[in-house]
């Protein structure tokens, strides 16, 4: 047998335990011809894709920055223009470029640091306001949404404050209330009332009427139906009562820091000061605190609303 394997020239089968031992040839990567000094390459990896909303996020991002900046651009643009194009040189300290009001007044400690200092008495103000505007306005839309009567006797004096000058009451808030930090803070309550009992009310009114009827087959109370359906339903309501309240406080406590200057100087103090002796850079300065001061109150409030809602609310989407 051995001499007719050898004379035919017919190679000896592997054996097994060779077989089990090397893995074949296609599984290491080479091929017949590697013997001979050709390797064959393997493919390169495909890079896994992007994500989807990845683009969309970018440009969403990327829309939310450059929006902002060109229209800002554009107003100091615009600014520029009527101070050096407008007025005469005798008449620019009207309306500084804006170089001067960052150079004469932002970038100067002492000028900057008054102002700081009083916006955050306006700031303390503000936010004692906010406090006490949220518990009376949420508390009165409650009642008012509970007792029909409730609503009749308040409604009338809510409307009333709402369209009324607080500029017509404010001398008689100092009569009545002296002219120190709580006359400041009254005037943020009445400004911030309105909107919050408007919207507490209508948010607990728009709760769907099936809902009510499952409260009513499971027998609940009048008080666990408010806090288990009316309350969480009406959340998204009451927070947008909330945000245009933030604006309307921060106008009050300006508007009280103005009338009632009794006390700490709050921002408007400086504002009505440095209007009486023409500093125009430091109003000018003083104006754009307030603003941002303001901005950054709503945008507080807006990112609580996403924070509660967001995440189950039409309202949170930011699309």
């Amino acid at each position: 047998m051995t001499s007719t394997a050898a004379s035919t020239g017919t190679a000896p089968a592997p054996s097994a335990e060779r077989t089990a031992e090397e893995p074949p040839e296609e599984l290491t990567g080479t091929s017949a011809g590697t013997s001979a000094g050709n390797l064959t390459a393997k493919p390169a990896e495909a890079a896994p894709p992007a994500a989807p909303g990845s683009s969309s996020r970018a440009r969403r991002a990327l829309a939310a920055v450059a929006v902002p900046a060109l229209a800002l651009a554009l107003g100091i643009g615009v600014w520029y223009a009527v101070s050096y194009l407008l007025l005469d040189p005798a008449r620019r300290f009207l309306l500084p470029p804006p170089h001067q009001v960052v150079s004469r007044s932002l970038a100067d400690p002492v000028h900057l640091e008054p102002m700081l200092q009083a916006l955050g008495v306006t700031a303390r103000i503000a936010a004692i306001g906010s406090v006490l505007a949220a518990l009376i306005g949420i508390g009165t839309g409650s009642l008012m949404n509970q007792a029909r009567w409730v609503e009749r006797l308040v409604y009338p004096y809510a409307v009333m404050l709402q369209v009324i000058p607080v500029l017509a009451i404010v001398p008689l808030i100092g009569l009545w209330f002296g002219f120190g930090t709580g006359s400041r803070v009254i005037v943020c309550v009445m400004i911030a009332l309105f909107p919050l009992i408007t919207n507490t009310h209508f948010g607990l009114r728009s709760v769907d009427r099936g809902l009510h009827e499952l409260f009513t087959l499971g027998r609940a109370s009048r008080v666990r139906r408010l806090v288990s359906l009316e309350l969480p339903a009406a959340l998204p309501s009451v927070f947008t009562g909330l945000r245009i309240a933030s604006g309307q406080v921060v106008i009050g406590a300006i508007l009280g820091d103005m009338f009632f200057a009794k006390g700490e100087p709050g921002i408007g103090t400086l504002l009505d000061t440095y209007r009486a002796t023409l500093r125009s850079e430091d109003l000018i300065a003083a104006i754009a605190l307030a603003s941002l001061f303001g901005i950054a109150v709503y945008t507080v409030f807006t990112l609580a609303s996403q924070a509660v809602v967001g995440r189950w609310h039409s309202s949170g989407d930011r699309r």
